[in-house]
């Protein structure tokens, strides 16, 4: 039977960076994030017994090599669950630019989660879905879950993503503007474990970030913007120093970048709370009250085009149905 699963991506505003176990994809540091309205991905899952081997069709394209190899890695981890052997079919289409910094591994298998564990006969929590979908990125653990997420350190069985504030139904938004979105140079994953093993700074990093945790969730249930986005700022350019510390250095932000990061501080000087966050490339995202939008986006034009910002606001739990669509 075909299973459709709607998944959106998630920007951490603290960030994942680095891995305790490579195996089974556990983290370092507790993260916490904020699931978006405009980025999703949606997948179509069946197990087929006359398959020989798995198909995976990606924006309408057959995907081979390296992306199948990932998507067929992930299924055996769900045939291993529901005790089934065999191959899927698996066509997804992905509202996010891949591999643009824009966190789009983690609604893609977060919504591979979804919709491949209900074609497999398995019925599984949120907390279970979290936790299968961190086989396939671990930032897909919060994608899981709509608002505001988390996802702690552990072992396979506890480290797991878990809703903070599911219901953000009170001002903030994500203004992203898409510096580039083409693919990097440096993916995530290699990325951060060449920083964790040769910047002097991680472990202070990983202590800084840990430390950050309580103050961030003390601010989400209070609404409080500012204190989320300082913390977020900071977080995220601490995050940043260790790619520019590690040996040899490697850097995912532009001029272009940089030119929005100074932005963000000229409105706050300005009294218009307005707050960066960057994940692995170039792109940055702005924390934000939607009243400021119009202003905040009159800044941004001197800097980039309109069709360069886009607007995101907290977004919801993964769907699931029975089906080739979202209904």
């Amino acid at each position: 039977m075909h299973f459709t699963a709607r998944a959106h991506t998630n920007i951490a505003l603290l960030k994942y960076w680095g891995k305790a176990d490579t195996a089974i994809i556990t983290p370092t540091t507790t993260s916490i994030s904020l699931t978006l309205d405009e980025f999703y991905t949606d997948t179509t899952v069946w197990f087929d017994e006359s398959l020989t081997t798995d198909k995976f069709i990606l924006d309408n394209e057959v995907m081979t090599g390296h992306a199948l190899q990932k998507v067929s890695q992930f299924l055996d981890v769900v045939r291993h669950q529901a005790g089934i052997t065999s191959y899927a079919s698996v066509i997804s289409t992905n509202h996010v630019p891949t591999a643009a910094g824009l966190a789009s591994s983690a609604s893609a298998f977060a919504a591979l989660a979804g919709a491949a564990s209900k074609a497999a006969g398995l019925d599984l929590t949120l907390t279970e879905l979290s936790r299968l979908a961190r086989h396939g990125s671990g930032s897909a653990t919060r994608s899981v879950f709509g608002g505001f997420a988390q996802w702690t350190p552990g072992d396979d069985t506890t480290s797991v993503g878990s809703p903070l504030l599911a219901d953000a139904d009170w001002p903030i938004q994500l203004m992203t503007v898409v510096i580039n979105d083409q693919q990097k140079a440096v993916g995530s994953r290699a990325g951060m474990q060449h920083a964790m093993a040769t910047s002097p700074f991680y472990d202070l990093w990983v202590k800084t970030a840990n430390e950050q945790v309580n103050q961030m969730i003390t601010a989400i249930h209070n609404h409080d913007i500012t204190t989320i986005g300082q913390i977020a700022e900071a977080n995220a350019l601490q995050m940043h120093a260790t790619n520019m510390t590690a040996v040899p250095p490697f850097n995912y932000l532009t001029d272009k970048s940089w030119e929005v990061i100074l932005m963000a501080q000229e409105l706050r000087q300005k009294g218009i709370p307005a707050y960066a966050t960057m994940d692995a490339g170039p792109n940055v995202k702005l924390i934000s009250n939607p009243a400021d939008t119009e202003v905040i986006k009159e800044s941004l034009l001197s800097v980039v085009s309109d069709n360069q910002i886009i607007n995101a606001h907290p977004g919801p739990d993964i769907q699931i149905n029975a089906g080739d669509s979202i209904c």
